[in-house]
């Protein structure tokens, strides 16, 4: 653990003002619910919420050699990407360990827009900052301390979007990204989200994260929706099966074993990682991650918990949870591939008793 004092969002006040129930999360005070996550889940599902992600990080990388220095870094193909297109990706060390996983933005030519993880902020800079050679042709700016940043997320984020920024803006297409310069400097519209409905991430100056808050909470709310805290982001996520890093992504786990390899371009040259993804796939993966649900009545599966395959411990819950969409406990799992296939039984230890539980496709939830 670290001994840092935790750091704290533009948007602090807010949460206190709103009875949020603060928490320590990726080195930060943020609001773990304010009036409940099943609550909160549910609005998100059924509405729109409202979260703060001013703790995770930006980055520009720009110049002549910015798309191929981003190509090395990375695992997907970023010249695929048209102006205005965004990308889910990984930076990865040389083992072919995920250090991180991000969304990456076209915004120019010869410019980029990365959100990275809040716990992975200075390692990611770190690492990128190693990649870069002096023949490189690149500049790297870190925008995160001075940004803030809002997900509106949910069937009725759409009219919370017109409500906010007026009928004539243009509503951010999925994987997509617009750039506005206001009074207050730079703002990013991504059409983007970690809940598995339609919305947008928001991305503007720190002094002015409060008034922008203000305004989506109150437009959220007049269409039944509510602020959101960690809790329910945790929960939304994980029944469409995305996963979280620290939770289900390791420096010692390939995209591979995370079941990301379509975010792998190994047609492209070469990328840090690459050789020990493709040494990897020849030799056959040692674990999956799967994705599992609980089959009788059972507490809700926690991380750590052990997971047992024929009465053998094979592994340990990575992310798990009770579904507030299924009512039933469900998580994920690094399992050896004859425990990994979809319907077989596996069990999860859980305060010393053992429940039963299935492999399933991901994600859990689907819209009816």
């Amino acid at each position: 653990m670290s001994d840092a004092p935790l750091l704290r969002t533009p948007l602090y006040d807010s949460h206190v003002a709103l009875g949020g129930k603060i928490i320590p999360f990726a080195g930060w005070e943020m609001p773990v619910q304010y009036t409940g996550i099943v609550q909160e889940h549910h609005a998100v599902r059924k509405a729109v919420g409202v979260f703060d992600i001013s703790h995770m990080g930006q980055f520009i990388v720009s110049g002549g050699d910015a798309l191929s220095f981003l190509n090395r870094a990375l695992t997907n193909d970023v010249s695929k990407l048209e102006i205005g297109q965004g990308q889910y990706s990984l930076l990865l060390n040389e083992q072919g360990g995920v250090i991180d996983d991000l969304i990456l933005y076209r915004t120019t030519a010869k410019e980029f827009f990365l959100v990275v993880n809040a716990s992975k902020i200075a390692e990611d800079w770190s690492q990128l900052q190693s990649l870069l050679t002096e023949a490189d042709d690149v500049q790297m700016a870190n925008l995160s301390d001075a940004t803030g940043g809002l997900a509106i997320q949910g069937p009725k984020s759409r009219a919370v979007f017109e409500k906010v920024f007026g009928q004539e803006a243009p509503f951010p297409p999925h994987n997509s990204i617009f750039v506005a310069a206001g009074e207050a400097g730079f703002m990013w519209l991504c059409g983007t989200g970690y809940t598995g409905e339609e919305g947008f991430e928001f991305f503007m100056p720190a002094a002015a994260a409060t008034e922008w808050f203000d305004r989506l909470v109150t437009a959220a709310r007049e269409e039944g929706g509510l602020p959101c805290g960690l809790g329910a982001r945790d929960t939304l996520r994980l029944e469409m099966g995305y996963p979280l890093n620290g939770n289900d992504l390791f420096p010692d786990k390939t995209p591979l074993q995370a079941g990301l390899g379509f975010f792998v371009a190994f047609d492209k040259e070469d990328f840090i990682g690459k050789a020990a993804l493709v040494a990897q796939k020849e030799a056959g993966l040692p674990s999956k991650l799967v994705a599992f649900k609980m089959t009788g009545t059972a507490p809700p599966p926690r991380p750590h918990y052990p997971v047992l395959f024929n009465g053998n411990i094979v592994g340990e819950v990575a992310s798990g949870t009770q579904s507030p969409s299924l009512s039933t406990g469900i998580g994920m799992a690094y399992l050896p591939l004859e425990a990994a296939k979809i319907g077989t039984t596996i069990e999860i230890e859980i305060r010393g008793r053992n429940f039963p539980a299935e492999v399933v496709k991901k994600p859990f939830w689907k819209k009816s």
